[in-house]
């Protein structure tokens, strides 16, 4: 489980036994967010108690790194 980025209390980790459409999972104290990475921009799946808005913030954070992110998700799952 590749911890990719840590910021501003935010964890987002790519699980390496995961599956597609790419993306990721975002953590902040005991609450997660699935996002889709998408083609031009990041998409919530599921949302397991983020407040409103640590969700707008974690978009914002996968949105300035969907680079880093898409190129981590082909490097673990090809």
């Amino acid at each position: 489980m590749p911890t990719v980025i840590r910021k501003k209390g935010f964890q987002v980790i790519i699980w390496t036994d995961d599956h597609p459409p790419m993306h990721v999972h975002v953590f902040k104290a005991e609450a997660e967010l699935i996002v889709n990475l998408g083609d031009r921009q990041a998409a919530v799946r599921d949302n397991y108690a983020m407040k409103r808005t640590d969700v707008r913030q974690a978009l914002r954070l996968i949105d300035e790194n969907r680079n880093l992110l898409t190129e981590k998700w082909r490097e673990i799952h090809g």
